[in-house]
């Protein structure tokens, strides 16, 4: 009997349940496992294609009778915010974004279990505990860091940190290409900030800095007010049958 090399990636189909985005849908997933020396490379190829990447799982929808969801990227190096997107600038510049190793806190299961309860307390997460968090953020083959984001203090000019309390967080893979934003949170309690937003304009501006063409924001669901907001960040590509497709308004 041939024996498949433990660094082949092998696919397995999920059984049907019910859509998290769509009333009345049902969803299936074909998966595949993140484990190896070349974990990184598949991640790479796997999100080019459509997948997302969940701890060691990389992931896409594959269900039979619907294509709702589209895998978006912003092209990072033509990206122009616009003016509602400079005041969300302007109302954190205040906010600095500190990458480091990801390693989970108690702080950030605090901030993470806010989040929830305020953002998604009808989602599959809710139920997560302090343990599935840790493995959330450790659970990672690829290159992966974890941004946390803090207001300005004295040395941050020195540290590159900021010294305030904790005001959200992402969880970001480094690709060959771009960016891929795996789970962000924020405080929901920073009115006048719109954190959400400005985590994603911060990772455009990393994406800029590190010479990266892309930042993949998961998928865009039409007709799911929860995932609308990612067709503001433009220009983008969205994956289709024939490839990823130029969108620009």
């Amino acid at each position: 009997m041939t024996q498949q090399p433990r660094d082949t990636p092998q696919f397995f189909l999920t059984s049907p349940s019910s859509c998290p985005y769509l009333p009345g849908k049902q969803e299936r997933k074909v998966f595949t496992h993140l484990v190896g020396e070349r974990a990184p490379e598949v991640n790479d190829l796997l999100t080019n294609g459509g997948f997302r990447r969940s701890q060691s799982i990389a992931y896409r929808p594959a269900c039979e009778t619907c294509r709702a969801c589209v895998s978006v990227r912003v092209l990072a190096q033509e990206f122009v915010g616009t003016r509602a997107f400079r005041r969300v600038l302007a109302a954190n510049e205040d906010v600095v974004g500190h990458a480091r190793t990801p390693v989970p806190t108690a702080e950030q299961y605090s901030l993470f279990r806010n989040y929830l309860d305020a953002r998604h307390a009808d989602g599959g997460m809710v139920d997560m505990s302090v343990l599935d968090y840790a493995m959330m953020v450790e659970d990672s083959h690829v290159r992966t860091k974890l941004v946390e984001y803090r207001p300005r203090g004295p040395d941050t000019g020195i540290t590159g940190r900021g010294e305030g309390p904790l005001l959200g967080v992402a969880l970001t893979d480094i690709l060959a290409d771009g960016l891929s934003m795996v789970y962000s949170f924020y405080d929901t309690e920073a009115h006048g900030r719109s954190l959400g937003t400005y985590l994603i304009l911060d990772h455009l501006a990393r994406a800029r800095r590190m010479g990266l063409p892309h930042v993949y924001l998961g998928y865009w669901v039409e007709g799911s007010p929860k995932m609308d907001y990612k067709r503001r960040f433009l220009p983008q590509e969205r994956l289709l049958p024939d490839g990823w497709l130029r969108v620009e308004a």
